[in-house]
């Protein structure tokens, strides 16, 4: 759907504030949504280079018809610094990749990377609660999307990074929040016996000549394997496991269900699958 309304005195402002931005897909995601919605609103990305956020933010605070901000890389950890109020989950998460700007002019931070990845997976049948689940990658995105299995009820969570201090300090930013989900820290050789989910949240994959962040072949069967990389829509992770046999969830999941809650922390009130049924393929 084209977006067919006005744009004038009265349309609220929406950014992705980020570093470069050619790659941002909210400014081509959001118009026919909000045409569907009938909202006069407009979203554009704004290329911020890193170590300017806070002076930037300093300016669009100032902006009354300001409707939000988003936040991508690599200013999450920074936009949560620059917060005035912080939830829970962008706590945990170390970073923040919503801001909004309250009546008294305070920064409110929040973390949704992790709820989208968590719809995604209830909308396609599997909910995590009381699973057993392996994540690979404790980076900005693996972070939220540790949170967000966590406050879904996950029974044990277990972390792989490359860095083990990172890992070690996201685990224990998620026990302080979560005691009663099991955490532990695995290698990528050595993956938790049992696990019904197994993630892919660090970079590997995204270039061609990557290999596997971990091997399906080491996983039960049936386990769900997902992977946080939207380009190419199917990794290479995923192939892998589709010939195993492994059920599997693509990287866009996670950015399309993200979207309701995103609207919903600006103010927004929206039917989930009125709005999945607007953003374009």
């Amino acid at each position: 759907m084209e977006q067919t309304l006005p744009f004038d005195g009265s349309t609220r402002l929406f950014f992705t504030i980020g570093h470069p931005v050619a790659q941002i897909r909210m400014p081509r995601i959001m118009p026919p949504v909000f045409a569907a919605l009938g909202l006069n609103a407009v979203w554009l990305a704004l290329d911020v280079h890193p170590g300017d956020l806070r002076a930037a933010l300093d300016g669009l605070r100032r902006v009354r018809n300001l409707g939000g901000l988003s936040v991508t890389i690599p200013h999450k950890p920074d936009a949560l610094a620059c917060a005035d109020r912080v939830s829970d989950r962008a706590r945990a998460a170390g970073g923040a990749n919503l801001l909004r700007v309250e009546a008294d002019g305070a920064l409110t931070a929040d973390m949704v990377d992790g709820l989208g990845f968590v719809e995604g997976l209830r909308a396609r049948g599997f909910d995590p609660a009381g699973r057993r689940v392996w994540l690979v990658g404790s980076g900005g995105a693996g972070a939220a999307i540790a949170v967000a299995l966590c406050e879904a009820g996950v029974a044990a969570l277990c972390l792989t990074d490359l860095d083990p201090a990172r890992a070690g300090a996201c685990l224990e930013r998620l026990a302080a929040l979560h005691p009663a989900v099991s955490l532990t820290l695995a290698s990528a050789d050595h993956p938790p016996d049992g696990c019904d989910l197994a993630i892919n949240a660090s970079p590997c994959g995204l270039r061609v000549d990557d290999p596997l962040p971990f091997d399906p072949a080491r996983l039960p069967p049936g386990a769900l394997v997902a992977d946080a990389i939207m380009k190419p829509p199917v990794t290479p992770l995923l192939r892998a496991a589709q010939g195993l046999g492994h059920p599997i969830q693509p990287g866009r999941a996670m950015l399309d269900h993200q979207i309701a809650p995103l609207l919903r922390f600006f103010g927004v009130e929206a039917d989930p699958q009125r709005v999945l049924a607007a953003i374009p393929a």
